[in-house]
């Protein structure tokens, strides 16, 4: 414990007697503790009715923390922390900033506005209104002019996705996902925070956070501009791929190496059809054609939203085909050991105790599969 000289007791006390006396800030029931008191209670009272906007949703839980108050007048900003959670979804509250305005005119005070606090990204339902279409396994909300059909399309999908991640992923997991939709591109680059061009090309993404523990359920982001042009079978490879991030969460972690992360997932969504490596891997099989066999498995940096599309082809392309030939050769079973133990140790260590190999090996059983089957 940090230790240092000791201040004299009186000292405090006798500031904070001095301070009552001349200004009268820290004197508990002033007229200025009564007006944060109320906006407080405000805010409490508001937590108790939300929105209308909010109808059809399942959520529980929700409350604001409020963690400061400013006033001027009869008008004060509040603000929060909104806790809440989608009742058969989330194991954990989901959290948001939020910002405040109330108004006080007449001696009590109301919540005007509710908004995302300054640098918090906004919610759905910021955007406007909120469908809600419901499946087996699935929860969709679509943002302000998604169609009921449309979202009760992608719940039916979502529905499919659901046990086929699961038969890949044989290990406990929720079986439930969260999906949202929407109103347009700049919507969903809204809700993620980043630039509409990083997702024009992706038919969706899957946010959440890594690692075991209580945590919101993950919410598979659709994009409402990509994902309709897709066919129906590229529509069930994105979901199915979105979901087994969703499934392989807990056992995620920084350790992972991305492309296996990645790879895994086009793995569980091509599981099971007659998907070729040619088909599945077109970018990269011209590559290999031209004598553009990989020097190594994938990079971090090749997956990143908004880089070289031919690049993140090879990349996302290569990492399937690297878990396919895992699977092949080690089995289905140590995939999902690899996986598992990739998210506990260094990736030298997992290799070795899942696999009994090491990256080099790997690493020129992989390219020798590539010339065999992309050559």
């Amino acid at each position: 414990m940090p230790r240092g000289r000791p201040v004299p007791r009186v000292l405090p006390l006798l500031l904070c007697v001095l301070g009552a006396l001349l200004t009268g800030c820290g004197a508990p029931g002033t007229p200025r503790d009564t007006a944060e008191r109320d906006v407080r209670e405000a805010v409490a009272a508001w937590s108790r009715t939300p929105p209308e906007r909010l109808a059809g949703i399942p959520l529980e839980g929700w409350s604001y923390e409020v963690t400061s108050v400013r006033r001027d007048g009869a008008r004060a900003t509040a603000r929060a922390e909104l806790h809440y959670r989608l009742a058969g979804y989330d194991t954990a509250p989901a959290g948001s900033a939020r910002e405040l305005t109330l108004d006080g005119q007449g001696g009590r005070w109301r919540v005007t506005a509710d908004r995302p606090a300054p640098g918090a990204l906004p919610q759905l339902w910021d955007q406007g209104a909120v469908t809600v279409a419901r499946g087996a396994h699935s929860l969709v909300l679509g943002g302000e002019g998604q169609s009921p059909g449309a979202l009760s399309a992608i719940a039916a999908e979502a529905d499919r996705a659901v046990p086929a991640a699961g038969a890949a992923w044989p290990r406990p997991w929720s079986g439930r996902v969260v999906v949202l939709v929407p109103g347009s591109l700049e919507r969903m680059a809204g809700l993620l925070g980043r630039p509409a061009e990083a997702y024009r090309g992706l038919g969706a993404v899957t946010t959440g956070q890594v690692g075991a523990g209580p945590a919101p359920a993950d919410r598979v982001v659709v994009n409402p501009q990509a994902y309709p042009e897709l066919s129906g079978q590229g529509r069930r490879i994105v979901l199915t791929h979105e979901v087994t991030h969703v499934a392989t969460r807990a056992a995620t972690s920084a350790t992972t190496p991305l492309w296996l992360s990645e790879g895994f997932a086009d793995w569980a969504a091509y599981r099971g059809t007659s998907t070729t490596p040619a088909q599945g891997a077109p970018v990269l099989a011209r590559a290999v054609r031209r004598g553009e066999v990989p020097g190594g498995l994938p990079r971090t940096e090749a997956f990143a939203f908004g880089g070289d599309p031919e690049a993140a082809a090879r990349a996302y392309e290569g990492a399937w085909l690297a878990c396919r030939l895992i699977a092949e050769k080690w089995g289905e079973a140590g995939l999902v050991r690899l996986y598992e133990a990739a998210g506990r140790e260094p990736w030298p260590n997992a290799l070795a105790h899942a696999l009994g190999t090491d990256t080099d090996t790997l690493t020129r059983a992989w390219q020798e599969s590539l010339r065999d089957e992309l050559g």
